[in-house]
């Protein structure tokens, strides 16, 4: 195992969450001006409304499904009676669903954001890199499928588990699960663990707002303009 691949698997991710949770938390309190969605809704509103439910419904189930999918025990999927090659066809299909999903609703919002003269003119830099490099993360997560598809006796999903339980609890050994993984799995993986260094930087911070918010899925619409 080389040093590279520890730093990434085995250091990295410690970087990564420090910087997603003190980046975070220095922004709220320096910047909370800058704490928001930047919405374009009032510029164009097209097929937002679509676009807007397909990739947040995609990505909020992607979320979901890894973080069961990867920090439930295997002893627990062990003593339920699941098996480690169905619980990896199951999460080839609901990632699967859930990924398609999201890309759609994301090239529907970048070709908005790109083509429409009025949302380009105030589109950041920043908002670009974070749609470009979510594109990238989906499509090789959506990549990993195909390979995931020529073994699907859970080995490797029993490996990652185990490589992403390690890091959580700080084990030094976590990175050594994956040295055998395929390259779109770890490339996969980096830019996954990239996107919590990026995101205190970027206006996914909106999403603090919304966990922290109880009723937030029940909230009425705000009034911007009457009718």
């Amino acid at each position: 195992m080389s040093y590279l691949h520890q730093f990434l698997f085995g250091i990295y991710p410690y970087i990564a969450l420090a910087v997603f949770l003190f980046g975070s938390l220095a922004r709220f309190e320096r910047e909370q001006y800058t704490w928001k969605s930047d919405s374009s809704q009032l510029l164009h509103r097209g097929n937002l409304r679509v676009a807007n439910i397909l990739f947040h419904l995609g990505i909020i189930g992607l979320f979901f499904g890894h973080l069961v999918g990867l920090l439930t025990p295997v002893a627990v999927w062990d003593a339920i009676g699941v098996s480690h090659g169905f619980k990896q066809i199951f999460a080839m299909a609901a990632g699967g669903i859930f990924g398609t999903t999201c890309l759609i609703g994301l090239l529907m919002l970048l070709h908005r954001r790109l083509t429409d003269p009025r949302i380009a003119a105030v589109t950041k830099t920043g908002d670009k890199v974070l749609l470009l490099w979510i594109l990238t993360t989906l499509a090789l997560g959506l990549s990993t499928i195909l390979v995931s598809a020529q073994h699907t006796d859970g080995h490797m999903m029993v490996l990652l588990m185990t490589w992403a339980q390690h890091i959580i609890t700080f084990r030094g050994d976590a990175a050594e699960y994956i040295s055998a993984a395929p390259f779109l799995f770890k490339a996969h993986l980096f830019m996954g663990l990239s996107l919590f260094v990026i995101f205190p930087f970027t206006r996914l911070v909106h999403v603090w707002s919304g966990f922290a918010s109880v009723g937030y899925l029940s909230r009425a619409w705000q009034l911007v303009r009457s009718r």
